[in-house]
């Protein structure tokens, strides 16, 4: 293990900070509660979706460094599209268009490494949402089991706080929710992020609680423009999602995330 003084993160978030690191590089130093074999997950996970063609940051290996656990990264200049959105709203049919894009790009990828099962990685987070009334989650658990399961790549978390605008191009980022699964429950992901935002006090300005919900619609009919079909499913797969979210227990989402995952018992 290695002493190295490394300056101020360049970021903090949940897990990890962001430091600069050497030759066009960043380190992810995780915090010591963040175990090492979820690092070694997100590894693999990143070395999967390299693999298979998609824009993302090229990963380096794990290291130890001042008593704790990190996984270098290529850094990547650029801003997220949800800054770009909030600076430029009057974009947002480009924004939603190319986030529609990258998403029927990424869901036409079968991943060549295994990564973690869909709809096990859902029905944990069902299970361990404590806020989910019980007859609720008997109803969501039965309907989980009768959708389609897919082997597809998907990202799990896909929003434009996760893609990087750059000179280069978009990337992708936040890899560590990604799973091979069924395209619907991604894209119901997605949906979910954006209209519980409108819903809660996670977003309060007025004039963009209108431009993300224009944002969502462009994106939704652009997504089934490139890859039509799948509507119906896509409605079967919100209350399922809905339900696994309240996991990250959020309180300002947790009567709207409820209500859409009761509407199961009215499927």
């Amino acid at each position: 293990m290695t002493d190295i003084p490394l300056g101020d993160p360049i970021a903090h978030g949940r897990t990890a900070d962001i430091y600069t690191w050497q030759d066009g590089q960043v380190l992810k130093l995780f915090h010591n509660w963040f175990d090492l074999e979820s690092i070694q997950k997100e590894a693999h996970i990143a070395c999967a979706v390299q693999a298979i063609g998609l824009p993302v940051p090229r990963v380096g290996k794990i290291i130890q460094l001042n008593g704790r656990n990190g996984l270098i990264y290529e850094r990547i200049n650029g801003h997220s599209m949800l800054e770009a959105l909030q600076k430029k709203p009057w974009r947002f049919l480009h924004y939603a268009q190319c986030q529609a894009a990258l998403q029927a790009q990424m869901h036409s990828k079968v991943p060549d490494i295994q990564l973690p099962p869909q709809k096990q990685r859902l029905e944990n987070k069902i299970r361990s949402a404590n806020a989910l009334p019980a007859h609720i989650r008997s109803a969501i658990l039965s309907a989980l089991n009768t959708l389609p399961e897919g082997d597809r790549i998907c990202h799990g978390d896909f929003h434009p706080g996760n893609i990087l605008l750059t000179s280069h191009g978009v990337v992708i980022i936040d890899w560590i929710d990604a799973t091979t699964g069924n395209p619907m429950a991604d894209v119901a992901r997605s949906s979910i992020i954006a209209l519980g935002a409108i819903a809660s006090d996670q977003i309060t300005n007025l004039f963009m609680k209108a431009i993300i919900r224009v944002f969502h619609d462009t994106w939704f009919r652009h997504y089934f423009g490139l890859r039509p079909g799948g509507e119906q499913e896509y409605r079967c797969w919100l209350p399922i999602v809905a339900a696994a979210r309240l996991s990250e227990n959020m309180p300002e989402l947790e009567s709207w995330l409820i209500s859409l995952a009761q509407k199961t018992q009215e499927n």
